[in-house]
């Protein structure tokens, strides 16, 4: 069985609405079954690297069938409303891996 991790990246459109989105990410993701972790927040780096995105979303799936399950949840659905109303770009990447392998850097 190999776990996804489900990485979004968002710009805001305006004001900064990281805290209120980082909120709504723990309030609901965590509620959906075949979740494994939710990670959320903007950027603490001082590389200044961040090519104008300004917060990131990272869930943890056990395998596909639960980020398949998840797209469509309705808990997903005020998280997924929100990115969309507020950002000015949002990009999504989903990555496998094999759960206890270790993950190349």
């Amino acid at each position: 069985m190999s776990a996804v991790t489900h990485v979004v990246l968002v710009e805001w459109d305006g004001e900064d609405r990281s805290s209120e989105a980082s909120a709504l990410a723990r309030d609901h993701l965590t509620r959906i079954d075949g979740v494994d972790s939710v990670q959320a927040g903007p950027s603490v780096s001082t590389e200044g690297k961040e090519g104008g995105f300004h917060w990131m979303l990272v869930v943890r799936f056990l395998d596909h069938a639960a980020l398949d399950a998840y797209l469509p949840h309705p808990e997903h659905r005020p998280v997924a409303e929100f990115i969309g109303g507020a950002s000015a770009r949002v990009v999504v990447f989903d990555v496998e891996d094999a759960i206890g392998a270790p993950t190349p850097v």
